[in-house]
């Protein structure tokens, strides 16, 4: 190698690793920062001059690569919309709360979202957290997870949930058997049960049990406080296998004035309400149990137990609070005790994430290097876990940037020391002549 290609060679050194001290002192820089991401700089040979003895190299350069694949450790905050990502994945996000549109999708592993004044999570990079939506029927349906078609800003803003109507309600509970067959029968024992009707708002069911002058048998009635709609008297099996479960309903009385109405099949145990509380009548199903079933209203000897009921539909409520899971939902609890699905959140996977491409070691897009991306639901195939109330710190570790520091520093200082002794050589060639 010439005199010359030393001096070069040592030239490219110099370059190479004040490069690489760059890259050490953003580390440092940024070992704080929520979500960076390390990056070094790789030694790479380069250039190469012909001899006679074949090709020799002759200088050295660097190629940038990041660490996105190491996890930063959790920091806890008590904010609950701030999530971190344990494991592989990335949060796929937008400068806008309108949305990607035609844009490319950035991802970030920094979690630092909270609700901007119009409810959009947003992290303290300025990016809105993308997710897919839930239905009113909980459901995400046909979603592309190979695109971004289907992503939109989550958006926690304060709502209200609609109110279901009751359709279907189911009684269970105990009669005391001691208390039928008496000469003269004590007071009915009543228990009310809660419906909602179309507006979400709670009704209720009045059941009277009075116990009848014949053992095992009792008449119930039903009513909604100012309206009677009817009764039926029930007969309990009183030994056997079956004994405690109903054996026959009969005597069905509807005194229920129209639109409103009572019906009751004694083959299933089931009674059917019309109940006149809007334009349209609401009709809600009672099931008490079928005949010898142990499903329903049984009959023991002991004490009263008062009637458990099951109702479907749900009263109308307004959003308190948002809760996330490890899958990645959102979920939003209502001030009536409803719990509903709004969003699901994605993480993005690639076959090489540390080939993203990044300006600020925080913020990344695909490149050829690091493949496409895939909408991983969290806690799937590859994808990590996600935790909420914290974020994930810097993955810079600052004890092996600064012992790489050392080394670069004792690397620059040989590479400066080739330069001298190459000038002192040329400096005693150039004395040959003299």
């Amino acid at each position: 190698m010439s005199i010359s290609n030393a001096m070069a060679s040592g030239v490219a050194g110099l370059l190479a690793n004040s490069t690489a001290v760059e890259r050490i002192s953003y580390n440092i820089a940024n070992a704080d920062t929520v979500g960076y991401r390390r990056s070094f700089a790789q030694m790479v040979t380069s250039g190469t001059s012909a001899s006679g003895n074949g090709a020799s190299a002759t200088g050295v350069q660097t190629s940038i690569s990041h660490t996105n694949t190491r996890d930063g450790s959790y920091q806890a905050t008590q904010i609950g919309s701030n999530l971190a990502i344990s494991g592989n994945g990335f949060f796929a996000v937008s400068g806008s709360a309108n949305g990607l549109g035609t844009k490319a999708p950035t991802f970030t592993r920094v979690g630092s979202f909270e609700p901007d004044e119009l409810g959009f999570l947003r992290n303290a990079g300025g990016n809105y957290l993308l997710g897919f939506a839930y239905d009113a029927n909980g459901n995400l349906g046909g979603i592309d997870r190979a695109s971004t078609a289907n992503l939109v800003p989550v958006n926690v803003a304060q709502r209200s949930v609609g109110g279901n109507p009751t359709g279907a309600m189911s009684l269970a509970g105990n009669l005391p058997s001691q208390e039928t067959g008496l000469a003269t029968p004590g007071d009915a024992f009543v228990s009310s049960a809660e419906f909602y009707n179309s507006l979400g708002e709670a009704e209720r069911l009045s059941f009277s049990w009075q116990p009848g002058a014949t053992k095992n048998q009792w008449e119930l009635t039903v009513s909604d406080g100012t309206t009677t709609y009817g009764s039926v008297t029930v007969d309990f099996h009183d030994s056997g296998a079956l004994a405690s479960t109903p054996a026959t309903y009969s005597n069905v009385t509807s005194t229920a004035t129209a639109p409103a109405a009572f019906a009751f099949d004694p083959a299933t145990g089931q009674m059917t309400l019309t109940i006149d509380n809007g334009t349209t009548p609401q009709t809600i199903t009672v099931d008490l149990g079928a005949p010898g079933s142990f499903d329903g209203m049984t009959q023991f000897a002991g004490d009263y137990s008062p009637l458990s009921a099951k109702a479907d539909g749900a009263e109308s409520g307004t959003l308190v609070r948002v809760e996330f899971d490890e899958a990645g939902d959102v979920y939003g609890v209502y001030d009536n005790g409803n719990r509903q699905a709004l969003y699901s959140i994605p993480l993005a996977t690639f076959a090489n994430a540390n080939g993203l491409l990044t300006s600020d070691n925080a913020n990344f897009v695909t490149s050829l290097d690091s493949g496409n991306f895939y909408l991983s639901q969290a806690g799937t195939g590859s994808a990590g876990s996600l935790a909420a109330g914290g974020l994930e710190s810097s993955n810079v570790d600052i004890a092996t940037e600064l012992t790489s520091l050392i080394q670069r520093q004792r690397a620059y200082s040989s590479n400066a020391k080739i330069i001298t002794t190459a000038d002192d050589m040329l400096d005693e060639t150039i004395r040959l002549k003299r």
